[in-house]
């Protein structure tokens, strides 16, 4: 059940009217990296968790909500860096609020100008946010992604966090107004602290690497191709162990030649500490217990309800 408070989570404020950054803005409204994505994203994941992590249920369902609250943030920062605008485009009073920034024909064809670039705020909203990008292209469904395993669910999350805070950073750049700048700032803070939760969620589920159910298979999990061509580059990700699972990373300096080799990797010798006795073994008790976690959290007969009242 959600309950609307009317005050802002954030005081957001603007010294004048921009439509050019209202504009931008939009990205962080109905873009593919904004905060409408990232509520329906969490409360779209939290269905899966509620029986199997219903910790993690409450921490989608809390976060889900905040970003509904900041999309409001945003929202009310548009309308307001767009106070006046509609309205002069209807009554030529010199008394109009937006007036100053059309003083001279040269002013004033410029704002004709961003009219026509994006007409969403100027003739179809009646000067309001729009559910689109900072291009007019319209908020999709398709920006959410929900897997319904929740260690990929919380790693597509921590990346949803990372992408919103650049953005937030990019936009910082564009104005110059206090306090636009300092509800941005707190928006901002926000993904990053929300970036910690996802992050933390995640490491309180055991194990949580590889994804899924199924382990990797360690006849081709520590091979590493140079694809490239020029100097070999060497670090983390093709010598010494890998970070997961431990292994020695295999360097393959001639990809072509030992796809040959091996009839297509099927005669490769394994290189692996890992057995496939240890993978079959890994793959049988995490099927089991995955299986488990779920059927325990469903009742055993009768009707289901979601909520404990």
């Amino acid at each position: 059940m959600f309950y609307h408070v009317k005050e802002l989570q954030f005081n957001a404020r603007v010294s004048k009217p921009d439509p050019a950054f209202a504009t931008l803005l939009l990205e962080q409204f109905g873009g593919a990296n904004g905060e409408l994505k990232a509520a329906l994203q969490y409360f779209t994941q939290a269905f899966a968790a509620k029986k199997v992590h219903p910790d993690k249920y409450d921490l989608l369902m809390d976060i889900a909500t905040e970003e509904f609250s900041h999309l409001e943030i945003v929202g009310a920062t548009i309308q307001m860096l767009l106070k006046g605008v509609h309205g002069s485009l209807k009554d030529a009073a010199d008394e109009s609020e937006i007036m100053p920034l059309m003083q001279g024909t040269a002013s004033k064809e410029e704002f004709i100008h961003q009219a026509m670039v994006n007409p969403q705020f100027f003739n179809l909203s009646g000067g309001g946010p729009t559910l689109t990008d900072s291009n007019g292209n319209p908020w999709t469904s398709a920006y959410v992604t929900a897997n319904g395993d929740l260690t990929v669910d919380l790693r597509s999350n921590i990346a949803a966090e990372s992408r919103a805070k650049i953005v937030y950073e990019y936009l910082l750049q564009h104005t110059n107004d206090p306090h636009v700048k300092e509800t941005l700032r707190f928006l901002m803070t926000r993904e990053v602290a929300h970036f910690q939760m996802f992050q933390a969620a995640l490491e309180t589920i055991e194990p949580n690497f590889p994804p899924g159910v199924l382990q990797s298979d360690p006849r081709y999990s520590n091979k590493y191709f140079n694809l490239s061509n020029g100097e070999d580059v060497r670090g983390p990700w093709n010598e010494g162990k890998s970070p997961e699972l431990g292994e020695t990373w295999e360097y393959i300096s001639d990809p072509i030649e030992h796809v040959k080799r091996t009839k297509g990797m099927v005669d490769g010798e394994q290189t692996s500490s890992r057995t496939q006795k240890e993978v079959d073994k890994k793959n049988k008790e995490l099927s089991k217990k995955k299986a488990k976690e779920i059927e325990k959290a469903l009742p055993d007969k009768g009707e289901m309800q979601w909520s404990k009242y």
